[in-house]
């Protein structure tokens, strides 16, 4: 009789156990999948656009703070936010504001592709051909700890004072960089990737376009993110060292400007701009890009 009753007890035990499991993959499984439904305007805007506003705020009240409380007094060496903003007052009402910022732009992202184009197919030959690794590899690492101010002086020898310095400068900043990223991330890529490639057929430029880059993707990136600070600082220090009229007036010609004429007010606006040009790229190609790769991979959690 006392078996009887335990049986099914005993019987119900492995069911409950299932229905656990069971739970607990259906609650994994929806770890997994992406959170649906818009983000709320109140929350994006505490999120992600009140911290850099109060960020900037904070910034200005501690500049104004320095001149008001006469920490600072000499205006030649700390001007106001006023007369950095009636800077940029004045080269707007003068149609001149946007023109400082596109020569700067059109010549960095130009520079940039064409460090693009050269550096990732030569990061892939150095990853992947051992010889080329051996040649190169220590090469590409001095050239990228080599300051790229070095190289606008034998530029300007070499070509003039025209734009194809400036390419070449950018170029010398940039590819280094973002081929050694593109090697990290190789080098990063799971053996059992490669060999899963070549069991599919994906062998030479198929294997390196289907396996070697997708899976290099990080490495990758980061390695593009590197060159493109790299490309902004080699064309701001081309276009402060080697000015010319036909050259136009980009941000770092601009900013030598201010030097020149010992305008503390026109040197901060250009370091704005310049810094403004920074973030402002970061937010819109390589941030999204960031998100996007993580995004493929799992591992971006939206908040």
């Amino acid at each position: 009789m006392a078996s009887t009753e335990t049986t099914p007890a005993r019987d119900a035990e492995p069911a409950g156990q299932d229905l656990g499991l069971g739970g607990v993959e259906a609650g994994l499984d929806a770890l997994e999948l992406p959170q649906g439904g818009r983000t709320p305007l109140r929350k994006t805007f505490v999120d992600k656009i009140l911290p850099p506003i109060t960020a900037v705020v904070v910034v200005l009240l501690l500049w104004q703070g320095l001149i008001t409380f006469h920490v600072v007094d000499d205006p030649a060496k700390l001007p106001s936010p006023a007369d950095v903003g009636g800077e940029f007052k004045d080269a707007w009402l003068q149609g001149t504001l946007l023109g400082f910022i596109w020569t700067s732009v059109s010549r960095g992202l130009l520079g940039f592709l064409f460090a693009l184009a050269i550096g990732t197919p030569l990061g892939l030959l150095v990853a992947r051909v051992k010889f080329v690794r051996a040649a190169i590899g220590p090469v590409l690492s001095g050239l990228q700890s080599l300051p790229s101010v070095a190289w606008v002086p034998p530029a300007v020898i070499w070509l003039g004072l025209d734009n194809s310095m400036m390419y070449a400068v950018i170029l010398l900043g940039a590819v280094p960089s973002i081929a050694n990223g593109l090697v990290s991330g190789v080098d990063q890529v799971p053996p059992l990737f490669l060999r899963a490639g070549r069991t599919m057929g994906a062998t030479g430029l198929r294997g390196a376009w289907h396996i070697v880059l997708p899976a290099a993707l990080p490495g990758y990136l980061a390695g593009l993110k590197q060159g493109w600070a790299f490309s902004w600082r080699s064309l701001m220090a081309a276009e402060i060292i080697a000015s010319s009229p036909d050259l136009g007036i980009g941000l770092g010609a601009l900013l030598e400007n201010g030097r020149n004429a010992s305008s503390m007010s026109m040197v901060f606006q250009a370091i704005v701009l310049i810094l403004f040009v920074g973030i402002a790229i970061d937010l819109l190609i390589f941030s999204p890009l960031e998100r996007w790769v993580l995004r493929s991979r799992g591992l971006f959690v939206k908040s």
